[in-house]
């Protein structure tokens, strides 16, 4: 392994070809001469300071910044573009990508497979790592912020496209966009942090992918699927995502998906889901907290299928809505528990001794008349309820059945 001292070899050659040793004073010292010195298989570690980029890699090199080296692209092109397998770019702040998303300037553009990037800093660039067929690559631990404009203008913090076999791990994404995924298949991303961006994950065409124990907060949505079957999510933490029309996980033509052990919480919708065309095609919601949202579960379509197992609902503003009362009532309830059931378990033995059942009273008003929802908890909307409980004047429709509600 060659390890290269790029200050005196630059400067040495520097001096062969009689420029001088001292930098313009307005200019920051490139570090593409830097990496042209060094040979396939090298590690270049620079001496701490700012460099200017933008830099291609075009053969396997390390580069080791050690937390105490910048590379400015000074508003032009992406920071860093990889173009070789095996390379390792780590401990280096990179910033001042360009401004173009036709061009998609990013703070790394990885073009290549079996790459490590690793313990980096990425701000003020317009998208944070964008990942173009690549394959087996780790991005493990990096920092990632967008430019400061509103929502929209962010690029995405990542994005993959045709990429497979990739680890995302222990990353933290701040007010960037969305971490966009499309047409990449196979990829695991666990203990990410995405907070005050847009979607925490955007699949579509893209399967039998893993997102385990992410934390995603203050997003308008969390994670959305599109046309993506086969998609392990489990241990995820979801939480305050509070716009109108966000969900903290959205399900559209999308199957064989697993919903495991996630913990949702107060968000304007917890989980929303089109009934499955084919009896196989369903998704399995596991063991996962819905607490304080506004509605927990939305479904739409003419009929269920889903199944519901083990969850746990509890003081959300409705538990259960849906386009039309079939799409949730053919899905499979069994063993939820539910903090709203009035029933008796009188063997002990955690099951209630009733089914558990939901109906639509005029507690769901302000779902089809969103603009009833300022009177949402009201007094005045409390008693109409009980009034509609007590003495109903049409029957109202049975939204779901829990055969075996848990009572603890």
């Amino acid at each position: 392994m060659c390890i290269i001292n790029l200050k005196n070899s630059l400067n040495s050659l520097l001096v062969i070809i009689g420029i001088g040793l001292a930098w313009p004073a307005v200019a920051l010292p490139p570090m593409q001469l830097y990496i042209e010195l060094t040979p396939a298989g090298g590690v270049l570690r620079p001496e701490p300071g700012r460099y200017s980029g933008p830099v291609v890699i075009t053969r396997p090199i390390t580069i080791d910044g050690q937390g105490k080296v910048i590379i400015d692209a000074e508003g032009e092109g992406s920071v860093v573009t990889i173009e070789a397998n095996n390379t390792i770019l780590k401990g280096l702040r990179l910033t001042n990508s360009g401004d173009s998303f036709d061009q998609s300037n990013a703070g790394i553009t990885l073009k290549a497979d079996q790459a490590l990037i690793e313990n980096n800093t990425i701000d003020n660039t317009l998208f944070g790592i964008n990942l173009l067929g690549g394959n087996d690559n780790i991005i493990r631990n990096n920092h990632i912020s967008s430019k400061e404009t509103s929502l929209s203008l962010r690029g995405d913090g990542l994005r993959l496209w045709n990429s497979h076999d990739n680890v995302i791990e222990d990353n933290t994404f701040f007010k960037v966009r969305d971490i966009y995924i499309t047409n990449s298949e196979a990829n695991r991303f666990i203990n990410n942090h995405i907070s005050y961006s847009r979607m925490g994950f955007e699949l579509i065409f893209s399967h039998e992918n893993e997102l385990i124990n992410n934390q995603i907060d203050y997003n308008s949505s969390g994670i959305v699927m599109i046309y993506s079957n086969d998609v392990l999510l489990k241990r995820n933490r979801i939480s305050h995502l509070r716009g109108f029309a966000g969900s903290a996980m959205a399900f559209k033509e999308t199957y064989g998906v697993k919903v495991i052990a996630n913990r949702i919480l107060h968000c304007a919708v917890g989980l929303s889901a089109n009934a499955p065309l084919n009896p196989e095609n369903i998704l399995l919601i596991k063991d996962n907290d819905f607490f304080y949202n506004d509605i927990a579960l939305y479904f739409y379509g003419e009929r269920g299928g889903h199944r519901l197992h083990n969850n746990r609902f509890a003081n959300n503003l409705l538990d259960v809505q849906a386009s039309v009362p079939r799409a949730a009532f053919y899905n499979d309830w069994q063993g939820n528990y539910w903090d709203r059931y009035e029933g008796f378990d009188r063997d002990e033995d955690g099951i209630g001794d009733t089914p558990y059942e939901l109906y639509s009273w005029s507690d769901r008003l302000w779902v089809d008349i969103p603009m009833t929802q300022f009177f949402r908890g009201a007094p005045i909307m409390e008693s109409i309820d009980f009034i509609e409980r007590l003495a109903s004047f049409s029957d109202p429709a049975l939204i779901l059945r829990d055969k075996q509600p848990k009572v603890q």
